[in-house]
């Protein structure tokens, strides 16, 4: 059996819109742990057998929503407090770009998102971290490229 191709934790970056256009993506400086979740809603609907009313039914799901959400946290960088406050504060989604990076490809997820919180925190004596949590708004399309 083949070993897996695994990568590291710096190989899945989020990266934040400097406003400019075209696009100019920045990776904000100090996150040391990202989650990126891909969820789906569903909706159920229960399946009768015709053949034989009594059976028990079994419960169908149809797709009715996708959804990304991006989490992370790390120490709370001077560098980059200023792009994630913008974003927190902004009444609108900013343009988000989540790259994975794999040996022979990187897959490349591009969209609006909403900062859904931004959590700051210290303890005396200790640096100072920061935590934050987006939601996709619309879709979140996939490319990928070869690395």
């Amino acid at each position: 059996m083949a070993q897996a191709t695994t990568i590291k934790g710096g190989k899945i970056r989020v990266m934040l819109s400097d406003g400019a256009s075209p696009a100019v993506y920045v990776a904000p400086c100090g996150l040391t742990q990202r989650s990126v979740t891909l969820s789906k809603n569903l909706n159920e609907v229960t399946i009768p057998d015709c053949t034989d009313p009594d059976k028990v039914d079994w419960i169908g799901r149809d797709a009715a929503s996708l959804s990304m959400s991006i989490s992370g946290e790390g120490v709370l960088a001077s560098e980059s407090i200023v792009a994630w406050l913008d974003a927190a504060e902004s009444i609108d989604s900013v343009d988000v770009k989540v790259e994975i990076e794999f040996p022979v490809t990187t897959y490349i997820y591009t969209g609006k998102m909403q900062v859904e919180s931004l959590e700051i925190g210290a303890n005396n004596g200790e640096r100072a971290t920061i935590s934050i949590s987006m939601q996709s708004d619309g879709e979140m399309v996939r490319t990928s490229e070869a690395t």
